[in-house]
């Protein structure tokens, strides 16, 4: 697959600041129809915030997120990607950390774009698509405790 990530990533990912609320974030998620928002400080990338972000730590712990800052619920230890990566290492890092989306960052923190599993499956052959799916969605080795 000689793919670069910058050929099939979203470009200019909306993108929210620390201060933003949380269901601010979650409108943006509705009507941009994403799953993740990153957080930036101009263009430096500092976190994202999911979905499951937002049920985990704002949802579930009864937190009320019309006044909850997007920085108390967002992911703030990144694997992130090159632009100019291959599509083939953005797979290899999204099985390896079992995550569906890769921010793109340049010179290290500048958020340049986001590339998801759904990117990578509308350009991967299928039997690529397929055992990328299966490597993200594995489960945790050991006991469910």
């Amino acid at each position: 697959m000689g793919t670069k990530v910058r050929d099939v990533m979203t470009e200019r990912p909306r993108s929210v600041t620390p201060d933003t609320t949380v269901d601010q974030v979650a409108q943006l998620m509705e009507s941009e129809d994403v799953g993740v928002i990153p957080i930036v400080d101009g263009d430096r990338l500092l976190g994202v915030v999911t979905d499951r972000d937002i049920v985990v730590r704002a949802v579930a712990r009864h937190k009320d997120p019309r006044g909850m800052p997007a920085r108390d619920v967002a992911s703030q230890d990144l694997v992130t990607v090159d632009p100019e990566s291959s599509l083939s290492d953005a797979l290899q890092l999204m099985a390896s950390y079992q995550v569906r989306r890769l921010p793109v960052v340049e010179d290290g923190e500048r958020l340049v774009g986001v590339v998801s599993q759904a990117d990578v499956a509308l350009e991967a052959k299928e039997k690529t698509t397929g055992e990328l799916v299966e490597n993200i969605s594995r489960p945790p080795d050991g006991p469910r405790i």
